[in-house]
């Protein structure tokens, strides 16, 4: 099969209507990709998919309809796999090369006639129009296999805001603005959006006890994170210069880190998040490729002190408006929307993608496809702009207050955390990065 689209440039609309609808955010140029089961299909086996309006593009069946033919095996098999994983095996070029097949097969041509059966067009949409499943029909499933899970620290707002609560006088430590500081988290507990979320046990100490006590958390938080899923790897022994460093990564996603504060800042110290971490973290179950947010770039916020020379950074940063929501029991019960917690930007990071995978790599420590580097907590600067309850809250000591009269410290049992993002630019299409979702169930 020949492309359908023959100039380099990514602009246009869709054959598919709502892919062109703005308030849905899955327009021609995002392209994001899902693992998913179809809830009207006869079996449960899972699919790999592509958001485009309000349908998913089904890539099994894509593939065994023949429209993918014009790749290369390796590719037309890796979109017949469950998950992302022998996709990011094929490396960047595969990539880049399913993705042109896609849009040209999705763009909207109107100098073809769609109603000549001869038409090779006409025939490739009818092939497309047959495998798309609509959203509302799809149970999404964990979008890629992880093998290993790193979450670093990346946000200096954060840092600083969470600094202050227990070094007032000195909330940085000294090596945060010289190093991407990070820990390796739990992949087995890495759950996709939807997935409820256990209030985990675990030792404590409460204020003036004695002794430390096992009990429930009581002070479970979210954190807003971002995602990056690393596409190909490095052999064991070999860094990965910064300058090679994002050709490394496949795509975005959002992402929860849940915490057990009390349990946290019991446990931590000398070694760091322990069982306070590794209870559950949610992932988003869209990966919008990095292609995709191209346009969405902006220049990295300056450090200073300049970073050593490995980590000496030229690329720059993307442009991602996040939010946090919050509804709870009563307010589902009363039919009232989530309330918005904090709104922030990715592109507040301190550290870069770029620069966490050049320094985990540094001292040659292998990275795999499907590997998850997440940002850390991501904060801004000003007030509302908090990605944790710990920082809304400063640890507790000032509550929210609900719309329904409610307050919260913490989550309480019932409560549903959602994370939604976005890319927007003038001229451009938004692209939206889904929700992350879960909603917290009693301890057992």
């Amino acid at each position: 099969m020949t492309s359908l689209v023959t100039e380099d440039s990514w602009e246009g609309k869709s054959w598919v209507e709502s892919a062109n609808d703005a308030t849905l955010g899955f327009p021609l140029q995002s392209l994001p990709y899902c693992s998913f089961v179809s809830t009207s299909a006869l079996d449960a086996t899972a699919h790999l998919g592509v958001g485009i309006g309000s349908f998913i593009l089904d890539l099994y069946e894509l593939a065994h309809a023949g429209a993918l033919n014009s790749l290369p095996a390796a590719i037309r098999a890796a979109c017949s796999a469950p998950q992302l994983n022998p996709l990011l095996r094929c490396g960047p070029p595969a990539w880049s090369a399913l993705r042109r097949l896609l849009f040209d097969l999705l763009k909207d041509d109107p100098t073809s006639d769609q109603r000549d059966e001869g038409n090779a067009a006409a025939d490739h949409r009818r092939i497309v129009a047959a495998s798309m499943v609509p959203m509302v029909r799809a149970r999404f499933l964990r979008p890629v296999a992880v093998a290993n899970y790193t979450d670093f620290y990346a946000s200096i707002h954060h840092a600083t805001n969470i600094g202050k609560l227990f070094r007032p006088d000195a909330p940085l430590l000294p090596n945060y603005q010289w190093v991407p500081i990070g820990y390796h988290g739990r992949a087995s507990s890495l759950v996709v959006s939807g997935t409820e979320i256990r209030r985990p046990h675990g030792q404590f100490k409460l204020p003036g006890a004695p002794t430390p006590t096992f009990a429930p958390t009581l002070q479970l938080d979210y954190e807003l994170e971002v995602a990056a899923i690393i596409g190909t790897g490095n052999p064991l022994g070999t860094p990965i210069p910064i300058s090679e460093a994002e050709s490394h990564l496949f795509g975005l996603s959002l992402l929860n880190d849940w915490s057990a504060r009390d349990i946290q800042v019991w446990e931590a110290q000398p070694l760091g998040p322990f069982l306070g971490k590794s209870f559950a973290t949610s992932l988003s179950p869209w990966v919008i490729p990095m292609d995709a947010l191209r346009p969405y770039r902006t220049p990295l916020a300056p450090h200073d002190p300049a970073p050593l020379p490995y980590l000496a950074e030229t690329s720059s940063a993307i442009d991602l408006s996040l939010e946090v929501l919050l509804s709870t029991t009563r307010m589902r019960e009363a039919s009232l929307p989530p309330i918005s917690l904090s709104k922030s930007n990715l592109s507040d990071l301190h550290w870069s993608f770029a620069q966490m995978i050049a320094h985990h790599t540094s001292n040659g420590c292998n990275l795999v496809e499907g590997d998850i580097l997440a940002t850390g907590t991501v904060s801004g600067a000003i007030p509302g702009s908090q990605g944790c309850l710990l920082e809304i809250t400063q640890r507790g000591q000032h509550p929210i207050h609900l719309p329904n009269g409610e307050t919260r410290t913490f989550l309480e049992d019932g409560d549903e955390v959602i994370f939604r993002g976005h890319c927007a630019r003038p001229g451009l299409p938004t692209i939206t990065f889904g929700e992350c979702r879960g909603t917290i169930l009693p301890a057992i």
